[in-house]
């Protein structure tokens, strides 16, 4: 397998555990649901786990990114009989016509500047009971209001403006949001619905969503499936996250000189105490 090139911080590969991964994968969550027993497209997909993730439950799933040597990568890494990989774009996506049920694209429409025709190119390859699933930061929270500039994002949307171009193609759109949250989480069996609060020592009160990073939106010719608000529980990308962390401490050059200083001490502490035991 092909060494991965260094993490820029902008694909998200599987060595990476941080709060994007929780993202990404909450929204992968989100097309498993829509996706069982249905022919799939995940156009950018990357070094392939989305890819992988839905094909466990789907008839059949192609992912396609623009980089030919991560397409190798996934090829190497993720082999299932009802899952292919290849290279292509989202301007010219190698399919024929009426192909798939579902089409996911997740944080790709803002590395290009032609939406209308990602979008028509995916109108032509779903079928016309077909669903598209996309994702893409809200201009506003994930640009604007820090004057923050993506080196690697040529056109991003507002919300208004992510609606009006899907419903150029499709009948149905749903536009909703995604936020990164720190969370505890209270469960109620049978109980429907999902409240969320925020605050401190001072003060707790609903919270609305006022600032969601990313937009995600359904949009089919068809009636759109009904989906839950929902939360993805990051317990083990916290952990794996920190367990990274340690180990990368522990393989510092301060952390070992310490070690070694310290290690006699150590050494003579642990004879004292067995010592002690025995007497």
């Amino acid at each position: 397998m092909k060494k991965s090139k260094k993490w820029t911080g902008e694909r998200l590969e599987t060595n990476i555990y941080n709060e994007t991964s929780i993202e990404h994968l909450h929204r992968y969550a989100l097309a498993i649901e829509l996706s069982h027993n249905k022919k799939i497209l995940d156009i950018a997909s990357g070094e392939g786990y989305g890819s992988n993730l839905l094909a466990k439950g789907a008839s059949h799933v192609t992912g396609v990114d623009i980089d030919a040597g991560v397409i190798q990568v996934a090829i190497e890494k993720y082999k299932r009989q009802n899952l292919d990989f290849i290279t292509g774009t989202v301007e010219n996506i190698p399919a024929a016509d009426k192909q798939f049920d579902v089409v996911v694209s997740f944080e790709t429409l803002e590395h290009i500047t032609n939406h209308d025709r990602m979008i028509s190119e995916v109108k032509r390859v779903l079928r016309p009971d077909g669903l598209i699933i996309i994702s893409t930061p809200n201009k506003k929270n994930y640009s604007d209001k820090h004057s923050y500039k993506n080196p690697f994002h040529l056109k991003e949307l507002y919300p208004e403006e992510f609606g009006d171009l899907l419903k150029k193609y499709f009948k149905n759109v749903l536009v909703f949001s995604q936020q990164i949250a720190l969370s505890s989480v209270i469960t109620i069996a049978d109980a429907n619905g999902l409240k969320i609060y925020k605050g401190d020592y001072d003060a707790i009160r609903t919270d609305n969503a006022e600032n969601p990073l990313y937009c995600i939106a359904l949009a089919s010719d068809e009636l759109l499936p009904e989906i839950s608000n929902s939360l993805f529980n990051g317990e083990s990308i916290l952990a794996k996250a920190l367990s990274e962390k340690e180990n990368m401490a522990t393989k510092t050059f301060t952390y070992k000189f310490g070690h070694t200083i310290l290690y006699p001490a150590k050494m003579l502490k642990r004879l004292f105490k067995k010592k002690k035991s025995q007497e």
